[in-house]
């Protein structure tokens, strides 16, 4: 079968080509080039091989330049990744960061910040844990804008003593909604019937900080997501500011990318960040994911059909599904 879809006559079915539902017999099956022209024949999408869903492959070669970034004590050059995998460095940079969905120097950045957090996690001084980390010295963790602490490193070390950190709780379709922020994005957004549960859950995960509840700050934040719940508004791609290791981010990352409407399994987003085996891992990234909506895990449904465990209740992920499907 040359084409990559194919459509079933007498169960009016389409599956991509491989599909592992029974095969049919050659006269039912009528081939077709993508997804949309079986659906305008009148064709429905196959549940068990899902042909709508979007599958990026990724190549090897980003997977070997991911794991020498890993390895090593310094980030590699963007020439001495180039050497490594013999592609231009202008390939390399476009070509890494739409199959990954970060620059190799930005990916480089979450593998440094991930080492810096667990040096102070375990007790380290600032200074040793940037060198540790691979800084060429303590000053550069407190410069720039790429580092993804939330906080300076020493309030990161002391749970967030000092941390500013606002909050609004407002209604919505979905129950009361809380979202929080610091001066570089939002941090959580929890969603529960009880705001004081909301309130509770915020301070036992930022215990240090200083918290002060400003709904008019965050107004034209909260108006986005709360017009998007109730099926007035797109989905808000809003910028974010969470403390996570590199492999959280790069699942967090995939999970913003994945179309309004579309879905994945945990064995599809594994792949689509070049871990095809790490699908227990990506299903941890997930469940813990501190970001109701704007990091949308709820996207992700299990490959044996049903929408699955969600973190904020099953039937809010029922319905955030259906709104994004009929949207």
């Amino acid at each position: 079968m040359n084409s990559q879809y194919y459509a079933v006559k007498t169960t009016g079915i389409y599956c991509r080509s491989g599909c592992k539902s029974r095969a049919p017999l050659p006269k039912n099956v009528e081939p077709f080039e993508t997804p949309q022209a079986a659906r305008a024949a009148g064709y429905r999408a196959c549940k068990r091989c899902r042909p709508d869903d979007v599958r990026p492959e990724i190549d090897e070669r980003f997977l070997a330049i991911a794991r020498a970034i890993e390895a090593a004590e310094e980030p590699p050059t963007l020439r001495e990744l180039s050497a490594l995998v013999h592609m231009s460095e202008a390939h390399l940079q476009r070509s890494f960061k739409k199959a990954v969905g970060v620059s190799p120097r930005a990916y480089a950045a979450m593998v440094r910040n991930n080492r810096l957090r667990s040096g102070l996690r375990n007790g380290r001084s600032v200074t040793d844990a940037a060198y540790e980390a691979g800084f060429t010295s303590a000053s550069q963790v407190y410069e720039g804008p790429a580092q993804r602490l939330g906080m300076r490193p020493s309030q990161f070390r002391a749970g967030g003593e000092n941390a500013e950190i606002v909050y609004a709780i407002v209604p919505s379709a979905l129950g009361e909604v809380l979202v929080a922020a610091t001066e570089r994005g939002i941090c959580r957004v929890d969603i529960d019937a009880d705001r004081d549960v909301l309130e509770r859950r915020l301070r036992t995960e930022f215990p240090k900080a200083r918290l002060r509840r400003e709904d008019d700050r965050l107004e034209s934040t909260t108006s986005l997501i709360v017009n998007y719940l109730a099926g007035e508004g797109s989905w808000p791609y809003l910028p974010i500011d969470v403390r996570a290791t590199a492999f959280q981010m790069r699942v967090w990352e995939a999970l913003r990318a994945i179309v309004p409407g579309k879905t994945l399994t945990y064995t599809e987003l594994a792949s689509a960040i070049g871990s095809p085996r790490a699908a227990r891992a990506v299903a941890r990234a997930c469940a813990t994911n501190p970001i109701a909506l704007l990091v949308p895990c709820h996207r992700i449904v299990p490959s044996a059909g049903g929408v699955g465990s969600y973190r904020w209740d099953t039937t809010r992920k029922r319905r955030l599904l259906e709104l994004e499907r009929t949207g």
